[in-house]
């Protein structure tokens, strides 16, 4: 429904208008104030539409009045109503898009028009595929999808404000990492025109580009398609536009409000999508986006009514605290993607982390507590399947909670399992990194006299280059050049203490071609020439 407020000085005129307005049938929500300052209270409390204004009002007059709704709704179209004389006024004004004006002494039919062509306007704006156009034109449906994807990373842990720095210039996120966000989720209400999972996600994607139109001129933001095909977005105020930071924060929640409301009803007409929307009022750090996601998404499966078209705000402090919103089998994806990964810290933090809420004071468990614990033994079990690490830990008793004790021997199972894991991972890749290791130096021994260069000896274990130098350094703390040098010197020490050999050849062998090359390699090393430790080693 469009918003229209009608602002004048003298209540004859502002009541009169307002009950010529209620008995047409234009479908409009209608407002009254009765200075500027009255308007602009009403727009930093809701999205208006239409202002239907004198333009000659004593304190804030229309002209000023015009700046703060350009500021505020930028979308917004305003009518002045003036006198004869006011030309001036009227010029300054018609220098701004979207305004228009008439005499007050116009017939009612006139303003009518005028408001009646302000609605087809908007109405015409609200088009959905021309919005849809424009807007693909700054954000492809891949970028999209990598945003998503990167979104459910950051809800694995915190990232520091450096990392986040580098990861935002590289997906394209224009966010400042250093202040904090909004949030906002929206429940997409799954209609029987979406068959399938492609038609559900390019529905989630039309309704994404769109707001990238609705909220442009006033934001910066992030829409995410999240794992249920949701749409989440992470919303700051346009950069430089207010100096008071909570001042910024706060108009960009009434901004919000107004706008998810708009997108709302061009989306309902256009596509028949309904979705519902909530908005944390509060800001949110970054490292707090996780809970905060969380309790959102279970501020929206208890709201009222179905939600269809519904923008709810809420505070942090009015968000329920269930620990439990968001499901076990996403955190299971998480804990999964730390094990695959090795990372026993992630995992660990993860898992002590539910284990807070397993519990109750007295540290009972109940069915969360049980379902918990058949989560995590399912996730490891499917690791130790997958990699066939039966013979190497044991998986007696990990689907068979009722074997332990108590619930706390049982989660500590769960713990040393997950312990065992990580070190047989360390401990396997260790062992594999001393056989490459292994078998680098024995390649070398042999092949002495042949190109022992980085980018063979890479080719020989199917590594790149630059990972074998790191890895030999790694497993052996010398160079990969040093040990090859001390290979091939102790190896020339010996041959020259037989005769059999020249000297020249004795340098062919270790793999130096010219004698002069030799030469020079091994009294750097040994701070004399092969003919003089020959010399020394008859002796």
């Amino acid at each position: 429904m469009i918003r229209m407020l009608i602002v004048d000085d003298e209540e004859i005129i502002t009541d009169g208008l307002f009950d010529v307005f209620s008995q047409l049938n234009l479908n409009l929500d209608l407002y009254k104030a009765y200075s500027g300052e009255e308007a602009l209270d009403w727009m930093n409390t809701t999205r208006v539409d239409i202002v239907l204004s004198d333009i000659r009002m004593p304190g804030m007059d229309g002209l000023e009045l015009m700046r703060n709704i350009r500021s505020s709704w930028p979308h917004c179209k305003v009518i002045f109503l003036t006198g004869y004389n006011d030309f001036d006024y009227v010029y300054q004004a018609i220098q701004s898009p979207g305004v228009s004006y008439l005499l007050k002494s116009e017939e009612y039919d006139k303003i009518i028009k005028a408001v009646t062509d302000a609605i087809q306007e908007l109405e015409s704006s609200l088009k959905f595929h021309d919005l849809v156009k424009q807007s693909r034109e700054k954000l492809t449906t891949l970028e999209t999808l990598a945003q998503g994807n990167y979104f459910r990373y950051l809800l694995q842990g915190t990232r520091t404000t450096e990392e986040l720095e580098v990861d935002f210039r590289n997906l394209g996120i224009a966010l400042d990492p250093a202040l904090p966000i909004l949030v906002a989720v929206a429940d997409m209400q799954r209609t029987n025109m979406y068959h399938s999972f492609a038609e559900s996600q390019n529905a989630a994607l039309a309704v994404k580009f769109l707001a990238e139109t609705f909220l442009a001129e006033r934001t910066d933001r992030l829409g995410i398609i999240d794992h249920y095909g949701g749409l989440v977005w992470l919303v700051q105020p346009k950069h430089g536009q207010v100096t008071e930071l909570d001042e910024a924060y706060a108009r960009t929640v009434k901004f919000l409000e107004g706008q998810f409301e708009l997108m709302q009803q061009a989306c309902h007409d256009a596509l028949g999508v309904t979705f519902a929307i909530t908005i944390c009022a509060d800001t949110c750090e970054w490292k707090q986006l996780s809970e905060i996601y969380d309790r959102m998404r279970s501020e929206q499966y208890w709201r009222a009514g179905d939600g269809a078209q519904m923008v709810q705000t809420v505070t942090l402090g009015t968000i329920g605290t269930a620990a439990n919103s968001r499901t076990l089998r996403e955190k299971a994806e998480s804990l999964a993607i730390h094990l695959e990964g090795g990372n026993r810290e992630g995992f660990l933090h993860l898992f002590n982390e539910l284990m807070k809420t397993a519990f109750d004071e007295r540290g009972n468990g109940g069915p969360f507590a049980l379902e918990l614990y058949y989560t995590i033994a399912l996730c490891l079990l499917s690791y130790i399947n997958r990699w066939e690490l039966h013979d190497k830990v044991g998986t007696t008793g990990l689907m068979q909670r009722d074997r332990h004790s108590s619930w706390q021997d049982s989660y500590e199972f769960l713990k040393q399992t997950a312990e065992s894991l990580f070190n047989l991972r360390l401990s396997v890749e260790r062992n594999r990194a001393a056989a490459v290791i292994e078998k680098i130096r024995l390649y070398i021994e042999e092949h002495l006299g042949d190109d022992l260069s980085l980018v063979r000896l890479a080719s020989v274990i199917h590594f790149n280059p630059s990972y074998l130098s790191r890895l030999f350094k790694q497993e052996s703390g010398i160079n990969l050049s040093e040990y090859i040098d001390e290979v091939r010197m102790e190896k020339a020490k010996n041959l020259l203490k037989k005769d059999e050999l020249k000297i020249a050849e004795v340098g062919v062998q270790v793999g130096y071609e010219t004698p002069h090359s030799f030469t020079r390699f091994f009294k750097k090393s040994t701070s004399m020439t092969p003919a003089e430790y020959r010399e020394i080693v008859r002796k």
